[in-house]
C-alpha cells in the first residue's frame, strides 16, 4: 500500500517524515528536493522514535522547485460540457504548463494579485514522476505506471481575467501561489498506480462543495496521457502532470447564441462584454474565502490529506 509522506519545517529546519494514524514520524533526510526524496525513499529509510502531530510543524508542498508542471485541461466529461465543448467532438488532449514559482503549501494562502477580479478554484490529481522519459514510449517501453512515483493533491488556481482575454494560459496561471500542492506525497508501491480510478476529488467554498466527481471520469487516462506527452515532452524525475478538473469551478462559457453574438464584435469589446458578464457570478473566490479539499478512496488506501486555503488580496 503508498506509503504517505510529509515535508516539513521545524526550528528552522526542513525535513521530511512518513504520516500514519494522524502523527508525522520524522526521517532525518534533511533539507532534500522532491526527487532526491524518492531516491533516498529506495534506500530504505529510517525512523526516529519521536513523533509530531500535523499542528506542531510548518507544512510544506512535497513538489519543490525546479519541476517542470505540465497540466492537462477540460479533462473530464461534465467540465467540456460546462466549459461550453461537446466532449463526444474532441479528439485531441489539451496540454499546458504552469510556473514552477507558483508552488505553495497546502495549508495557508493563496494571493489574488491586484489586477485580478476573476480568481478560480480546480482541484486536481498530481502525478509525479519517478524515472525520466527522453523518447516516445513505444510497445517496448515497459509499464506507463512504471513511469509514476507517487500522487499528490493540487489546486490549480487561475485567473480568469488574465487567462483568456489575454489568451495567457501560463500567465493567468501562475502568479506566486497558484499552486498549492500537497499535503501527502503518496510513494505507491507496485499495484497502487491502478487505484487512480478509485480517487474521489471534493473541493468547497466556504464549506459549501464546489466540486465532487472521480477519477474514473477522466476523458484521457494517465496511461494513455503520459504516453502521447512522451511524443514531444522530456521529463525528469520530480516533474509532476496535473490531470484536470472536474466541473464546478466558477467560470461557466457564454451560452451558444452570446458566442455567436460576441463573435461578431471587435476582440476587446467582445472581451469587456466577458469580464464583465462573469463579475456577476458570485462563485468567483473573495479576499477571505476558504477553500478546502481532499483526495482519497473509499476505502482510504489513497488519501492525499486536506488542503485548507484562506483568499487573501495582495497588498
Amino acid at each position: 500500500m503508498a506509503k504517505n509522506f510529509i515535508r516539513f519545517e521545524k526550528n528552522g529546519k526542513i525535513d521530511w517524515g512518513e504520516w500514519k494514524q494522524g502523527k508525522v514520524f520524522p526521517l532525518g533526510a534533511g533539507k532534500l528536493n522532491t526527487r532526491e526524496f524518492l531516491e533516498f525513499f529506495k534506500e530504505g529509510p529510517t525512523y526516529d522514535s519521536k513523533s509530531y502531530s500535523p499542528e506542531e510543524l510548518e507544512i510544506l508542498s512535497p513538489i519543490t522547485a525546479p519541476c517542470q508542471v505540465v497540466c492537462q485541461g477540460a479533462n473530464y466529461r461534465q467540465h467540456l460540457i460546462e466549459s461550453g465543448l461537446d466532449p463526444d467532438e474532441k479528439n485531441y488532449n489539451l496540454f499546458f504548463s504552469k510556473s514552477d514559482a507558483s508552488l505553495t503549501s497546502p495549508l495557508g494562502k493563496v494571493i489574488r494579485p491586484k489586477n485580478v477580479r476573476l480568481l478560480d478554484y480546480e482541484i486536481e490529481l498530481g502525478l509525479v514522476f519517478g524515472k525520466s522519459i527522453k523518447e516516445p514510449l513505444g510497445k517496448n517501453s515497459g509499464e506507463v505506471s512504471d513511469y509514476v512515483a507517487a500522487f499528490f493533491m493540487a489546486n490549480d488556481i487561475s485567473a480568469r481575467d488574465i487567462q483568456l482575454p489575454q489568451l495567457q494560459w501560463y500567465k493567468g496561471k501562475s502568479y506566486r501561489t497558484f499552486l498549492p500542492a500537497g499535503p501527502v506525497l503518496a510513494v505507491l508501491e507496485p499495484g497502487d498506480f491502478q487505484l487512480w480510478k478509485s480517487l474521489e476529488l471534493t473541493l468547497l467554498v466556504n464549506d459549501r462543495i464546489r466540486q465532487h466527481d472521480t477519477a474514473a471520469n477522466l476523458v484521457f487516462n494517465p496511461e494513455e496521457s503520459i504516453r502521447e506527452l512522451s511524443h514531444f515532452c522530456n521529463i525528469e524525475p520530480g516533474d509532476v502532470l496535473l490531470t484536470g478538473t472536474p466541473s464546478g469551478c466558477a467560470l461557466r462559457a457564454p451560452g451558444k447564441l452570446l458566442q455567436k453574438i460576441a463573435a461578431l464584435l471587435p476582440e476587446k469589446k467582445k472581451w469587456e462584454l466577458f469580464v464583465k458578464g462573469q463579475l456577476k457570478r458570485s462563485e468567483y473566490l473573495q479576499p477571505g474565502d476558504t477553500i478546502r479539499s481532499f483526495i482519497r478512496s473509499a476505502d482510504r488506501r489513497i488519501d492525499l490529506g486536506d488542503q485548507i486555503l484562506k483568499v487573501d488580496q495582495e497588498s
